[in-house]
């Protein structure tokens, strides 16, 4: 396969990618190791890398294999192809919807989507809060109330939390900073 199949076929999959990243795993399983390009077994090394890195795993698997079968072209290649769809899609999107911005249909499906989006942010956000910062499977176990308060917060995660949001919101220190200071506190402390 030349690098300009590996960018169709890697458009191919950005292109009938609905539903997430399980979906381009399929996809990519059925595209690129039905075609013998890379082994089974390689794929599924792949697929656990691709799953631990940060970022969609649709344009980390695309870098992977692009960059194991022709180098830094390929991987170039491969994530843009597979993200450009994406991107032509959106860009239409925002074209029609400017068109239709006054009309009631598209205003009231705006207004609903606003909380619902919010909330579907909210949600996990408020979960990691509970399950960090709270000692709550230890501290409700025995349903005592009282005797839990004191076990109730994990205190040195919680002062992490206030010194870190401090430093975010009085220095504004870059989130960056933010994250390698809370992974040497997670290291030296938990």
């Amino acid at each position: 396969m030349s690098l300009f199949g590996l960018a169709c076929t890697f458009f191919y999959i950005g292109l009938f990618t609905i539903g997430g990243g399980v979906v381009a795993i399929t996809l990519m399983q059925q595209t690129i190791v039905a075609q013998g390009l890379i082994s089974q077994e390689q794929f599924y090394n792949m697929v656990a890398i691709s799953e631990s890195t940060p970022g969609p795993i649709g344009a980390n698997m695309a870098t992977y294999i692009g960059y194991n079968l022709y180098g830094i072209p390929g991987g170039i290649i491969a994530t843009l192809a597979e993200v450009l769809p994406s991107i032509i899609i959106i860009l239409l999107i925002a074209k029609i919807l400017q068109k239709f911005k006054e009309n009631q249909f598209v205003k009231g499906s705006l207004a609903f989507l606003r909380p619902v989006t919010t909330g579907l942010i909210l949600v996990p956000a408020v979960q990691i809060f509970v399950f960090t910062l709270l000692n709550v499977p230890e501290a409700w176990s025995d349903f005592g109330l009282a005797s839990t308060w004191a076990g109730l917060f994990d205190w040195i995660k919680l002062a992490a939390y206030a010194v870190f949001a401090f430093l975010l919101f009085k220095f504004k220190l870059h989130p960056i900073f933010l994250l390698i200071l809370g992974a040497i506190f997670g290291i030296i402390f938990c």
